[in-house]
């Protein structure tokens, strides 16, 4: 992998980890941080070149946002969603792409995809109202990629679209007051009779084809994969990068701690916490080893330019919601052996099995019924799901 854009990532993790529990507290991250990211070229990493994107291996994007969130899960999870977002606008018409990155290439995206939005037809678009929640780093960005449902002349909702609206025609309320991730400032979003020009609108189903109105101008490979594996990593990988950085923090503090209970003596000579560390590693690496496998092999396929089997679509999506529930299953490990001192308030153990058990009830983290829709496929029956 290129160093382009990890190194410099790397160097801002001390910074990004002192600034973890005043992001968590006053739930949002610091503007600081958003810029440095900035600078470092994260969020150009997903982003059409035609406006400064690299458009690099969306793998590297995910190793990138592991390590962030090893320094502060809310940190990543922000910089993993506006960074995907980037990808998403290159979907759109070209006339939708120059809205938003024609005046300011560096302008961010959020989103809330629940169709929680009324489409009324009208001349030459949309009139748009709804109120959405869980808009995570909205208040970092211009833009939103909002969730909505197209309501006929009977009333009755027709087709589900994705819209593109600009930040004069929402407003956000400031409500996110949560127990885990509290620093991704993921408030709700309201919009009242708005008008959206057809090109700022995209089928959902034309989306998860992979007949996005943007691949006419972004024909690289990039923009040959799928909605599902790109989205569904970007929540998963703030959660694995979360645990494998906590992973870290735990070495660092138990490796000498001596116990003052059960006996005494050295905790890293007990057997039982050392099994207990070879479990949590082994889950997330398998975790890192899986998605990761995955996603190359999605973006060689549409490297090479070859249809993307549903075999692997279905695969990817499986193994991602493993990933989060393994990273999970690391955590708890790790917080029940750190002891009472990984309860207090502002310990990275602590705030980091908020941040994982936050991210794991996300709708894209839904386990089983990911795993249904694989074992439905192994069994030779019919897979029809936008998140595939």
């Amino acid at each position: 992998m290129s160093d382009e854009v990890l190194e410099p990532v790397r160097a801002l993790l001390p910074g990004i980890a002192g600034r973890a529990r005043s992001a968590d507290e006053n739930r949002r991250i610091p503007e600081e941080t958003v810029a440095e990211l900035a600078a470092a070229g994260v969020f150009r990493m997903l982003q059409p070149k035609r406006y400064g994107g690299t458009e690099r291996d969306p793998a590297e994007f995910f190793e990138v946002i592991r390590e962030v969130s090893g320094a502060c899960g809310s940190t990543g999870w922000v910089a993993s969603l506006l960074g995907v977002h980037q990808w998403q606008a290159g979907m759109f018409a070209e006339a939708a792409q120059d809205e938003v990155w024609g005046g300011s290439p560096d302008a961010l995206i959020s989103s809330s995809y629940a169709p929680m939005g009324r489409l009324t037809p009208v001349e030459g678009g949309y009139e748009m109202s709804g109120r959405w929640s869980f808009s995570s780093g909205c208040d970092h960005a211009s833009w939103a990629v909002l969730g909505a449902t197209v309501v006929g002349t009977e009333g009755r909702p027709v087709d589900f679209m994705s819209v593109l609206v600009p930040r004069a025609d929402y407003g956000i309320h400031d409500v996110w007051d949560v127990i885990g991730l509290r620093g991704t400032g993921s408030n709700d979003i309201t919009v009242e009779r708005a008008f959206v020009p057809a090109h700022r609108a995209m089928r959902n189903y034309e989306q998860a084809q992979l007949r996005g109105p943007g691949q006419k101008v972004n024909t690289g490979p990039l923009y040959r994969m799928p909605f599902a594996t790109l989205f569904t990593s970007a929540i998963t990988a703030p959660v694995i990068g979360a645990v494998a950085g906590c992973y870290d923090a735990y070495l660092a503090a138990m490796r000498d701690r001596v116990r003052l209970s059960l006996g005494g003596g050295r905790f890293a000579e007990d057997r039982f916490a050392q099994v207990a560390v070879a479990r949590a590693a082994s889950e997330i690496d398998a975790a890192i080893l899986q998605t990761d496998r995955n996603v190359r092999e999605v973006y060689r396929h549409a490297v090479r330019g070859d249809a993307i089997p549903m075999e692997l679509r279905l695969r990817a999506r499986r193994d991602q919601v493993r990933g989060t529930e393994r990273a999970v299953e690391a955590m708890d490990i790790l917080f029940k052996t750190a002891g009472g001192n990984s309860l207090r308030r502002g310990n990275p153990i602590e705030r980091a099995w908020r941040d994982a058990h936050a991210g794991s009830v996300h709708v894209a983290n839904d386990v089983e019924r990911a795993l249904a829709l694989y074992g439905r496929s192994a069994f030779g029956l019919t897979v029809e799901d936008d998140l595939v």
